[in-house]
């Protein structure tokens, strides 16, 4: 028996009696954070997030207070008598908190979601871009 074999069985029956738990207690809800990637150009930042398995109804954006919030929760729903014997990923929602300096223009935020990518546009705010300034 290899070392990963001996290893994984022990995961995925701490993660069982984890989930177990989670539903009898108050504790706070376990989420995973979603990988992402953040470019920036002169009009805007373009924020990508991957959030496998999450629907547009699942999904909840915001932007307040300088922090961009996202929570997306996946639509699948464990079938009736099934047993998992293994499972390579958890249960979990997604959470992504990103802290700004009032530089983006929260009003002109767009965002689109398609096959579990989420893009973002988050345009600057005026008092922030480049400007060129005519020397007389």
């Amino acid at each position: 028996m290899t070392l990963f074999n001996q290893i994984v069985p022990r995961l995925s029956r701490a993660i069982a009696r984890r989930e177990d738990n989670a539903a009898a207690s108050t504790a706070p809800e376990f989420t995973l954070k979603p990988v992402y990637e953040l470019k920036e150009n002169a009009e805007a930042w373009g924020l990508t997030v991957y959030l496998p398995g999450v629907a547009k109804d699942g999904l909840e954006l915001s932007a307040e207070d300088g922090i961009l919030s996202i929570r997306g929760r996946r639509g699948w729903a464990k079938p009736e008598g099934w047993t998992p014997l293994y499972r390579e990923t958890v249960d979990a929602p997604y959470a992504l908190s990103l802290e700004h300096d009032n530089s983006v223009d929260v009003d002109k935020i767009h965002a689109e979601l398609k096959d579990g990518v989420l893009r973002v546009s988050l345009p600057k705010a005026e008092a922030v871009k480049p400007r060129k300034i005519a020397v007389n």
